[in-house]
């Protein structure tokens, strides 16, 4: 497989005035009207701050031109990735997460010069109010997206959150969220089925990555539904400071999985985003952060997931690694167009760019 660009990229979320100037982790579906929608942490200050919403913007026109940023989800807290699943006829679910110790004073490198500010804001925040708000989060919409309902908590967060099955039914293959400032262990993936009125049902947990016999901490992923009803998920993986892409399947609903495997070379990159294009291939798209060679890769599968192939570049950049998290759409010719975040100056903010290509 090879892939052809169509175009350059382009910037399509930005805030080039004030301070606010950072939006990152995006995700994107088509609607059911047609409209392409995409969202994202949007109105930061930076990679870590107290500021970032979930924002959404809409595309009537395939990608060309999108509506200015609007709110969906906003705590007084940090709301960092931003999901968005496409469920039946009319409904849309928005998912993102929060964390209280992102707002704390150990991570001030990341807004460096507005120290005070944060500082002024923070200082606003009680611990009552951080343990009302912290928590992965999801919003549902009944008319395709244009309004949402009351916000409900997750038990679990991914970075493009749940998925319709084909029965109908969401399922959100996520990292067990923890509102006690305590790292995750490295098992603390699972499987929830959820519903439109909140509630949320556990299916089942995701074994153990490994690395030979090292446990490997892996985390962000991400799932698809195959035509024989099993569910591939992609897992993004650490290992001696190089991240990977893990797969791992569940032919029962999400409730038991096989053991995740390594399909890329360590230090390819990651989290992906998983799609199936009209013509029956898989398609997964994943961040690669690599200072010298930093973008935006893809990986093909013409068996369902059984072999990939793998390293094929959409774009490249050399404004560092803080860039990737894509999500790929596929256009009404068949083309495809990812969204993902990136620098367009090694002294700017990340904003939310595109590019659009085809397969050949």
């Amino acid at each position: 497989m090879k892939t052809e660009l169509i175009g350059k990229s382009k910037i399509i979320i930005s805030n080039p005035d004030g301070i606010h100037k950072y939006f990152a982790w995006p995700s994107a579906a088509r609607l059911q009207n047609g409209k392409i929608a995409v969202v994202c942490s949007g109105f930061r200050i930076g990679h870590i701050c107290p500021f970032g919403k979930a924002v959404i913007v809409y595309s009537e026109d395939e990608g060309e031109t999108y509506t200015a940023p609007a709110p969906v989800i906003d705590t007084i807290l940090d709301d960092r990735d931003a999901g968005i699943a496409v469920i039946g006829e009319k409904d849309v679910v928005v998912t993102s997460f929060n964390l209280d110790w992102q707002c704390l004073k150990t991570y001030r490198e990341w807004y460096k010069g507005y120290e005070e500010y944060v500082d002024g804001y923070v200082s606003l925040i009680s611990d009552e109010d951080v343990k009302k708000t912290s928590a992965s989060r999801f919003r549902v919409s009944h008319n395709c997206g244009m309004t949402f309902s009351e916000t409900y908590r997750s038990p679990v967060t991914s970075p493009h959150g749940p998925i319709e099955l084909k029965d109908g039914s969401l399922l959100w293959v996520g990292r067990i969220y923890r509102d006690d400032n305590e790292h995750h262990s490295e098992t603390d993936l699972a499987a929830y089925k959820i519903y439109l009125d909140g509630r949320c049902e556990f299916r089942g947990a995701l074994g153990q990555t490994y690395e030979g016999d090292t446990p490997v901490f892996s985390c962000e992923p991400n799932a698809i539904e195959l035509d024989d009803g099993t569910i591939l998920c992609h897992l993004r993986a650490h290992y001696k400071c190089m991240l990977g892409i893990y797969q791992t399947e569940s032919k029962d609903g999400g409730k038991t999985w096989t053991k995740p495997h390594r399909i890329t070379e360590w230090q390819e990159g990651a989290p992906a985003h998983l799609i199936k294009h009209s013509s029956g291939l898989l398609i997964s798209t994943y961040g690669h952060r690599n200072g010298i060679d930093s973008g935006i890769r893809v990986m093909f599968s013409k068996d369902n997931g059984q072999t990939w192939d793998i390293g094929h570049v959409i774009f490249e950049t050399d404004t560092g690694e803080d860039l990737g998290y894509p999500a790929t759409v596929e256009l009404k010719d068949g083309s495809l167009l990812t969204v993902f975040y990136a620098h367009v100056a090694k002294d700017g903010p990340a904003v939310i760019m595109q590019q659009k290509w085809k397969i050949r």
